[in-house]
């Protein structure tokens, strides 16, 4: 692994200017983003009370469900206003950390989530870093849950917001699309975009268990965040968000709409020691 690897300062800067506590709640594709992960990994974790390990958790947001449905939650993240806020919440504790050198011991958590690390991991060698972190503090057969951004969702966003058509954003757009990379432009931080191909090889190569992959938001984010740009209307708890949310549960069983979500959850566990690295094509999510 690297040593002592330390967060790039934008990555910092960014989120302690914004308000990432705010995020998922005050957008229908915030919303979207939270109830769709909520779902998923309640569909995965087991039973409460587990200890989850909540790495680059941000403010919280996910810790504190996952503590009101009896989990114990521990917080890491390398940014010290989240941390500040997710110690704050009830039975939540929280550390300053970096997900490529975990201070926890090997084997102490039933559940390790990396739903934020790996699209700030510019390279390979930090995301499998991150990885295997994982993979050493959860115990045999625990679950890790990993979120990535897909590589498409920069051209997806700009064309409901219209920025596409700016030369500069094509730019950008051509950029991320052939590399992955995106230098932060406009409204994000430098981060990196994944296929859901590559989150899975990388996830293998990490030496996990071949993982399920779901696409998050579904297909219908596109033209929600179109709708809440062009109407200036907040679309929570309207028929459209209804649609959306609907969409995304029927589309997560068919791998080529994977990626036209803005996000994408891979489920994996540790794999058995006699259990041969996977091949072959992407499977159905189980």
């Amino acid at each position: 692994m690297t040593s002592n690897p330390a967060v790039r300062p934008e990555i910092i800067d960014f989120y302690t200017r914004s308000d990432e506590a705010a995020r998922l709640h005050d957008t229908a594709t915030g919303t979207l983003e939270l109830a769709r992960t909520r779902e998923l990994l309640r569909r995965h974790l087991p039973p409460a009370p587990a200890r989850v390990l909540d790495v680059g958790g941000g403010p919280g947001t996910h810790a504190q469900w996952l503590a009101a449905d009896g989990y114990t939650v521990h917080v890491v993240d390398p940014v010290p206003k989240h941390v500040s806020q997710a110690t704050a919440l009830d039975h939540v504790t929280a550390e300053l950390g970096d997900a490529r050198h975990l201070t926890a011991a090997a084997g102490t958590y039933d559940v390790v989530l990396l739903l934020g690390p790996l699209y700030h991991l510019h390279d390979k060698a930090d995301r499998l870093s991150a990885l295997t972190e994982a993979a050493r503090v959860v115990r045999p057969g625990g679950l890790i849950a990993a979120a990535a951004i897909s590589r498409y969702s920069p051209l997806l966003d700009y064309i409901a917001t219209t920025g596409i058509t700016e030369p500069a954003i094509q730019d950008g757009v051509r950029d991320t699309l052939d590399q992955g990379r995106y230098a932060g432009q406009r409204g994000f931080t430098v981060a990196y975009f994944q296929t859901s191909t590559e989150l899975r090889e990388e996830i293998t190569e990490a030496g996990l268990a071949d993982p399920t992959l779901y696409g998050i938001e579904g297909p219908g984010w596109v033209a929600v965040k179109a709708i809440e740009k062009y109407t200036a209307t907040n679309l929570l708890n309207t028929a459209m968000y209804d649609a959306a949310l609907a969409a995304a549960r029927l589309a997560e069983s068919h791998s080529a709409l994977t990626d036209a979500s803005a996000h994408i959850l891979a489920i994996t566990s540790t794999r058995s020691p006699k259990e041969p690295p996977a091949r072959g094509l992407a499977r159905r999510p189980r």
